[in-house]
């Protein structure tokens, strides 16, 4: 009697630790699952504003935008519509070209009204300096360039802006008729972990 207990004892054993084995397995291959936010260490919720300028410059021997496509009719456009820039413009702590670099904007602006200058921003500011540094903000939005104030939206960002979610506030600081480089002040409010 006692042989068949422990055979019994020692087999359920195994066929738990099988059992075991093949959950935890078929688990890590889930497509959806409900965690709580205190596992990725998201306790508490924070709002930063942040405050840079963003140079644009379009011409001379260095561009930090280019055009990378635009539309047959975009030569005949009094807005450019059509006209696809890439960036890789400076962030700065002040409106001076010289002034400390913070970062970079980079991503795309396209011309994207036909009845005024309004862009279509698609980009990311990627932080060098401080505590943000290799931290990004992910911007979605519209921007009419000619307009006194412009709000574009945060709709993401990485390392200590994940889960970010705001709003950027864009002044034209300076802007150059003859070479079509221009200066924008930046106050952006966003929401993070």
């Amino acid at each position: 009697m006692a042989i068949s207990t422990t055979f019994f004892s020692l087999l359920s054993i195994i066929f738990f630790s099988i059992f075991s084995s093949l959950t935890l397995a078929e688990d890590s291959h889930f497509f959806h699952k409900t965690i709580s936010p205190k596992l990725l260490d998201l306790h508490k919720e924070k709002l930063s504003r942040l405050h840079f300028y963003f140079h644009d410059i379009v011409s001379g021997p260095n561009p930090t935008a280019v055009n990378v496509a635009q539309a047959q009719m975009t030569k005949t456009s009094p807005t450019a519509f059509g006209s696809v820039i890439m960036a890789d413009d400076p962030l700065t702590s002040g409106p001076e070209p010289d002034s400390k670099l913070v970062g970079k904007a980079q991503g795309i602006y396209a011309f994207a009204a036909q009845d005024e200058v309004g862009l279509l921003m698609v980009m990311n500011f990627a932080f060098t300096e401080g505590k943000y540094n290799g931290s990004t903000l992910s911007v979605l939005g519209r921007n009419t360039v000619f307009s006194a104030v412009r709000e574009i939206t945060i709709v993401g960002g990485s390392g200590l802006f994940r889960f970010a979610r705001g709003y950027a506030k864009a002044k034209t600081h300076t802007f150059d008729l003859k070479t079509g480089n221009a200066v924008v002040e930046y106050n952006v409010y966003v929401f993070h972990y």
